[in-house]
């Protein structure tokens, strides 16, 4: 059963990841589109660059709470699942003590 979860949490952390990257991923091709095709002066360029790259930055802020929330969410259930196998065992020797 723990496998299950472990396997769970493994798969919850690779999805995650995965977005991420993709979100960066397409952050840089975004921007560079931007430079690229930019209608406007460089000085409105680089403004509307710095704008975008200050949302990037309070997205990846976002997310990196995300990331503390999820971890936080984690150690629990780890720290109940080891609980819970404490007592099983302490009542398994319990049981074979008699």
């Amino acid at each position: 059963m723990s496998e299950n979860v472990e396997e769970m949490d493994r798969t919850q952390d690779d999805d995650f990841s995965g977005r991420l990257v993709w979100f960066l991923t397409g952050a840089i091709i975004g921007a560079t589109v931007a430079i690229l095709y930019a209608p406007k002066s460089g000085k409105d360029t680089r403004k509307y660059l710095s704008d975008k790259a200050h949302q990037g930055k309070e997205a990846i802020a976002e997310s990196s709470m995300d990331v503390v929330d999820a971890s936080k969410e984690m150690f629990e259930r780890g720290r109940k699942l080891v609980e819970d196998a404490a007592e099983l065992f302490d009542r398994g020797r319990k049981l074979v003590k008699g």
